[in-house]
């Protein structure tokens, strides 16, 4: 693999360059975007509520407010109709937040109600380590959840301690123990790891690596730290600022750690050892459809957006509209650009779906980055079309994170559009956020 710190920096400069134009999202006044006319579509749900606020996370989430999350699932679920009676069709549907298992009897609810209106074949769970208990357990799987992803972050405590999940979600031990009773349970049991946290050394990631072979989880997604400006700040005080040079050495010992333990890489952060499903289903659906206050779409190549304000959301709701409040429809060239990365960090493009969702333009277009990742030894040619090697799984990895950095920096800019919902705490919600509270987003 070549390790040139240099050759890092300018393939995502020259990322950044060529994906500049992805989010210019503007305000619209869609009612209802249409079906995509062809491919595969995902839903993908989220709920923003968490027990707790983690320094690191730039995921749209406020704290838990029972009153609230209770209106919001309402909400949400005749959201869902709109979309049902609009004619759009799921092959699966990924619940994420927040924290979605933070209420329960609301998301097996919700659950259910997916699995009436569409015809779902997997659905995917986000939760915590300490709601991995048997009876809500069962209770998921009986419901038709085939995949559960946890939260872990990392199995040392002091690093816990520093994200503020230690006295939340409990240590590195216990966490471990609540994994070993939810395996087996679901097809899918995934575990999801950070790495390059900003006092995280290699011997830590290392242990943490050799820790959860031993659960009996069959799935880790390890990301890098993610985070945007408004997140670094968060971070700095109880965390620290990570190290960009740490990345590749850290990746590196994931990819060794993991192949030893018989997992195979399903994606450029994601390793499976007996097949299930995938963690990032941009990678695989052609379409997604985001449901709830803020949630992202993509359909037929247009970027959506919805409002991140819970207040807004429930009036536009109870006025029969989605939450969508901002789009961008991407140029031929942005699409093509924005199906070269979801499918590469996938690991490979097939040229039958280049084919059938572009034609040969595509090639024509994009021959100056397929030459580039060839030249670099980070893809090769085969009947299929192209494939990742190792050292392309390296620099997919980087340009997913840098998209998704510039995904936190639109949520940054997003919330601070609402900053009386972005600073309450749980204590106040219910005071200051009224079910007749207006915002204009």
């Amino acid at each position: 693999m070549n390790e040139s710190p240099l050759l890092d920096s300018l393939l995502l400069g020259l990322f950044r360059f060529r994906t500049r134009g992805f989010l210019r999202m503007e305000d619209c006044a869609v009612a209802m975007p249409a079906p995509p006319r062809t491919g595969s579509t995902c839903l993908y749900v989220h709920i923003p509520f968490c027990e707790a606020l983690c320094p690191f996370c730039t995921f749209h989430r406020v704290l838990h407010c029972r009153p609230q999350a209770q209106r919001y699932f309402a909400a949400l679920r005749r959201e869902l109709r709109f979309y049902h009676n609009a004619g759009h069709a799921f092959s699966g549907v990924y619940f994420g937040g927040g924290t979605p298992t933070v209420e329960p009897e609301e998301l097996l609810e919700t659950i259910a109600l997916v699995r009436t209106l569409f015809a779902v074949r997997e659905i995917s769970v986000e939760t915590n380590p300490r709601d991995l208990r048997p009876p809500l357990l069962a209770q998921l799987r009986q419901g038709g959840v085939t995949r559960l992803s946890v939260g872990v972050q990392s199995f040392d405590d002091t690093l816990l301690r520093e994200m503020g999940r230690f006295e939340k979600y409990g240590g590195g031990a216990e966490i471990a123990d609540h994994i070993r009773g939810a395996a087996g349970l679901f097809p899918t049991l995934n575990v999801d790891l950070i790495f390059n946290q900003p006092h995280q050394t290699l011997a830590s990631l290392e242990r943490d690596l050799d820790i959860f072979p031993t659960l009996g989880a069959d799935q880790v997604s390890c990301y890098p730290l993610m985070s945007s400006p408004a997140g670094l700040r968060r971070m700095a005080g109880p965390m620290g600022v990570p190290d960009p040079r740490r990345l590749r050495p850290f990746y590196q010992a994931i990819g060794r750690r993991l192949a030893a333990g018989g997992f195979a890489p399903t994606s450029a952060w994601c390793f499976t050892r007996h097949g299930g499903s995938g963690d990032e289903y941009i990678a695989t659906a052609d379409n997604y459809v985001g449901a709830g206050s803020g949630a992202f779409s993509y359909l037929d190549g247009t970027l959506y957006s919805t409002t991140f304000s819970l207040a807004a959301y429930e009036q536009r709701i109870a006025r029969g509209l989605t939450g969508i409040v901002t789009r961008h429809r991407l140029g031929e060239g942005d699409r093509m650009r924005y199906a070269l990365l979801v499918r590469m960090f996938g690991l490979g493009l097939d040229r039958e779906w280049v084919l059938r969702q572009h034609g040969p333009k595509f090639y024509r277009q994009l021959w100056g980055e397929l030459l580039t990742l060839k030249a670099l030894g980070a893809a090769r040619r085969d009947a299929r079309g192209w494939r990742l090697t190792e050292s392309g799984r390296y620099w997919l990895m980087l340009m997913m994170a840098e998209f998704f950095q510039s995904v936190n920096a639109y949520r940054d800019a997003m919330r601070a559009r609402v900053p009386v919902e972005s600073a309450i705490t749980a204590e106040h919600t219910t005071r200051l956020h009224p079910a007749g509270m207006q915002i204009s987003l």
